[in-house]
């Protein structure tokens, strides 16, 4: 019955100590420098603005600049992309054309070679 309290008392003090070192970090942001009374402390917290400012400014140059150094190998790729797409079209239309214009050469060889069937099978019917 004890050990349990202890315990439980243990981790309370051990709880406790670890909060207390939480609250007493600084966390970086903006902070309202209008308290302050001494001008030390002012300039000093507007320094700090300033100082964070620029780390985040810094931070989003670079982030944005990587996006869009990725964006533009991208649209490159792509580029590439359409231009053999665009090649494999034209090398399929003119596949097309020319098949085109070989049925043409052909059809009219195979109209003149039907009538000229029709003649004759007629003829043969009546030299029966």
């Amino acid at each position: 019955m004890i050990a349990p309290r202890i315990a439980f008392a243990a981790f309370a003090l051990l709880m406790a100590s670890i909060l207390s070192t939480v609250h007493a970090q600084d966390v970086p942001g903006i902070e309202i420098c209008t308290v302050e009374k001494t001008m030390e402390r002012r300039t000093s917290c507007l320094q700090s603005n300033v100082d964070f400012l620029q780390k985040t400014i810094t931070k989003l140059t670079t982030d944005h600049q990587q996006k869009l150094d990725a964006s533009n190998r991208q649209i490159e790729a792509l580029k590439g992309a359409v231009v053999s797409l665009q090649k494999v079209v034209s090398d399929l239309q003119a596949a097309q054309s020319k098949a085109a214009d070989d049925a043409k050469k052909t059809t009219p060889a195979a109209k003149d070679a039907a009538p000229a069937a029709k003649d004759a099978a007629p003829a043969k019917d009546g030299a029966k």
